[in-house]
C-alpha cells in the first residue's frame, strides 16, 4: 500500500506499508532541490542507487539525504510486513521552517549550500510514536490533511529538536551516561503496569535523580512520565486494534487500577474512548 499526501506544493509525505509476503518495491523521481527524510518504523528498507550501492534503512531508525548537484530519485525495497515514510521537502520550505537556526543544522548553514548531506539516527520513542501516528489516520475523515499535516509537522519538530538538545547537553558527552538512559527507559517499558519510582530507576541504573530527569528528556524530548503515559496509550491502541482484548483487561495491562481513569486518558490523548475506537475499526 502506498499513500502520497501532497500537504503543500513543497512538501511531499509518503506512506509505505507492505502486507505482502514479498519484498515490495517502490520508485519515485525527486528533484535535487528537496530534502529526503527516510523513516522506516518496521521491517528493513533498502534504498538502490545503481548496480553497486545501497543504503539500509533500519528499524526504528532514519536517513536524510540531500543531494543539490544531482537529481536523487528514491528506490526503496521495503521487506514484508514493513512501514515506511518519506517526506519530500523542497529546502525553500525547510529554510522557512528552521530560519532561526539554520545556522546550526549543517545542510542549511550558508557555507555548505551547495554541498552533500547524509545522517543516519536512531529513532527516539517519542518520534516513533508521532510517525506511528500517521498511519492511524482513519477516524479524522474530513479533517484527514490537518491531521497528517499536523503530525508531519510535530515529527519534524522533534526530529530537529532532539539533535539541537543532545547537542547542548555537556551531560551526554558521556556514552556511559547514554547508555544508562537507555537502560532507564527499557525498565520504564518492562515494568509499565507496576513501574518503579524514578528514584528506584535512577538508583538501578547508577544515576542521581537529576541527571536521570535531564538526561531522559534530551535523549527522548520528553519527561520519563510523559513517555511513559504515551507509550501505554500507544500500546493500548495496538491492543483495541488486535481485538483479542476487551477495554478492561487492556487497561490491566497497562497498569490502571479502573477502566474508568483508562478512558479518560485514552479520550484526552485521542479524542475518542477505546470503546469507540474499537467499533470504528472496519
Amino acid at each position: 500500500m502506498v499513500k502520497e499526501h501532497l500537504l503543500d506544493e513543497q512538501f511531499t509525505l509518503v506512506e509505505i506499508e507492505n502486507g505482502q509476503q514479498d519484498d515490495f518495491n517502490f520508485f519515485k523521481d525527486v528533484k535535487n532541490d528537496r530534502i529526503q527524510l527516510h523513516f522506516c518504523l518496521k521491517g528493513n528498507g533498502i534504498l538502490k542507487y545503481g548496480p553497486h550501492y545501497s543504503l539500509e534503512v533500519k528499524s526504528s531508525n532514519s536517513i536524510l539525504l540531500y543531494n543539490p548537484i544531482q537529481d536523487l530519485p528514491i528506490n526503496l525495497s521495503l521487506n514484508a510486513s514493513g512501514k515506511y515514510l518519506v517526506f519530500i521537502v523542497t529546502i525553500e520550505l525547510f529554510h522557512s521552517f528552521f530560519s532561526e537556526v539554520a545556522g546550526i543544522i549543517p545542510f542549511l548553514n550558508e557555507e555548505n549550500k551547495n554541498k552533500k548531506y547524509y545522517l543516519d539516527k536512531e529513532l527516539s520513542p517519542a518520534e516513533m510514536l508521532v510517525l506511528n501516528q500517521i498511519f492511524d489516520d482513519k477516524k479524522f475523515n474530513g479533517a484527514h490533511k490537518l491531521y497528517i499535516t499536523a503530525k508531519a509537522y510535530e515529527a519534524l519538530s522533534l526530529y530537529f529538536g532532539n539533535n539541537n538538545n543532545e547537542q547542548n547537553c555537556p551531560f551526554l558527552d558521556s556514552e556511559a551516561n547514554t547508555e544508562r538512559i537507555k537502560k532507564a527507559k527499557q525498565i520504564v517499558i518492562d515494568h509499565m503496569a507496576e513501574p518503579p519510582s524514578l528514584q528506584d530507576i535512577a538508583n538501578q541504573v547508577g544515576l542521581s535523580l537529576s541527571n536521570l530527569k535531564t538526561g531522559f528528556k534530551h535523549i527522548y524530548g520528553e519527561s520519563v512520565f510523559n513517555f511513559l503515559l504515551d507509550y501505554k496509550l500507544e500500546y493500548a491502541r495496538k491492543q483495541l486494534l488486535s481485538k483479542e482484548y476487551n477495554v478492561s483487561e487492556i487497561s490491566l495491562q497497562v497498569g490502571y487500577s479502573t477502566a474508568s481513569h483508562f478512558i479518560a486518558a485514552f479520550k484526552k490523548k485521542y479524542g475518542t474512548t477505546p470503546k469507540q475506537y474499537a467499533m470504528s475499526i472496519n
